[in-house]
């Protein structure tokens, strides 16, 4: 496997990540902060000789992606907050069709158009399903340029695992940032092959027809449809839920941040543990399912949830430890982030 060392933005190693992970239909749509990865796309998928098209609405591209991945192609979107918004009711479909897709959210400051800067808002939107319906969306949060290119392969992965979309839940700084990036080339253009999937609406001269379908007419039929996805998310909660631990064992206060505010904490936690200060932290790295066993281990610690928003994570960190009693809160919102100096004064 070739290896490469680059310097590059987070939102081109998405990119280059989701080539290498072998997609091969990208739709999207601009909207800043994602811009740069659209237009990676739009050069990139051209040389692998695979298909990018810029659609005219993001309503168009997520349809187009639903039609890819029904075909049987590792199919992609991306776009930025109201964006996102747009391609809820495909996103549904999507899960009640059972179809497999990767769907990049780079977060910007709302609600409604709101400004460019990084915000941390649409975690609601992105961990309790979005558009109608009972479904969940698998959801990673990166919070480096490295991770933003490795999750890649591990979102295509789980989405075809469980034939079931998956966000990468990003924000505005990720998304600009540029980092060094350790590259992996292991899909040569020669050797690209559309991967198979028995389900696939790929013609039946050759078998007997198959069918991805999201109505179900009777009620039963619905219900009994609806109960076997059900079955679907408890298997992905008992078996795909991730965090990263860091100095919790001792931990009097626990810091819970994922994404760019999980940077911040980090930094956090170094400085006063340099200090004597008993202090550690959580990192969710999946959203959907949320890691509640993180919390399970040291009861008797102070949890505060930092966020660039105004509360939307910490109801989750609350749930998992069964009541707010050791819960705080610090966050910010409308572009606003949290500093070292604001969270150090608020923990002592």
């Amino acid at each position: 496997m070739k290896k490469e060392k680059i310097l590059i933005s987070g939102n081109e190693a998405i990119g280059e990540g989701a080539i290498q992970a072998g997609c091969f239909f990208y739709a999207g749509y601009p909207i800043t902060p994602q811009n740069e990865l659209t237009a990676y796309m739009a050069k990139r998928m051209l040389q692998e000789k695979r298909v990018f098209i810029q659609a005219e609405s993001e309503i168009s591209a997520i349809n187009m992606v639903l039609g890819a991945s029904a075909a049987g192609f590792r199919a992609m979107t991306s776009s930025s907050s109201p964006g996102i918004s747009l391609k809820q009711e495909g996103l549904s479909y999507l899960a009640g069709c059972q179809l497999p897709a990767v769907i990049v959210n780079i977060m910007r400051a709302g609600p409604g158009l709101g400004n460019i800067f990084p915000a941390q808002s649409d975690y609601f939107q992105a961990t309790k399903g979005g558009g109608h319906g009972d479904y969940y969306c698998i959801v990673l949060a990166p919070f480096s340029v490295q991770e933003a290119f490795d999750f890649m392969f591990f979102a295509f992965d789980l989405a075809d695992k469980y034939r079931n979309p998956v966000m990468i839940l990003g924000d505005g700084f990720l998304g600009q940032m540029v980092e060094p990036l350790t590259v992996k080339f292991q899909i040569p253009n020669s050797k690209y092959q559309i991967i198979k999937k028995d389900w696939a609406l790929t013609g039946c001269k050759k078998r007997a027809p198959n069918i991805i379908k999201s109505f179900y007419l009777k009620q039963k039929e619905l219900e009994k449809f609806n109960l076997l996805l059900q079955k679907k998310y408890k298997t992905i909660k008992r078996r795909e839920t991730r965090w990263q631990e860091i100095d919790v064992e001792d931990a009097r206060i626990i810091l819970v941040a994922y994404g760019t505010m999980a940077r911040i904490a980090k930094g956090v936690v170094r400085k006063l543990r340099e200090k004597g200060k008993k202090i550690g932290l959580i990192r969710p790295i999946t959203l959907w399912p949320f890691p509640q066993k993180a919390f399970l281990k040291n009861p008797k610690a102070r949890y505060l949830v930092l966020e660039m928003s105004y509360g939307q994570m910490v109801e989750d960190v609350k749930l998992a430890l069964e009541g707010d009693k050791n819960v705080e809160f610090l966050g910010r919102a409308g572009g606003g982030i949290p500093t070292e100096e604001e969270i150090i004064r608020r923990v002592k």
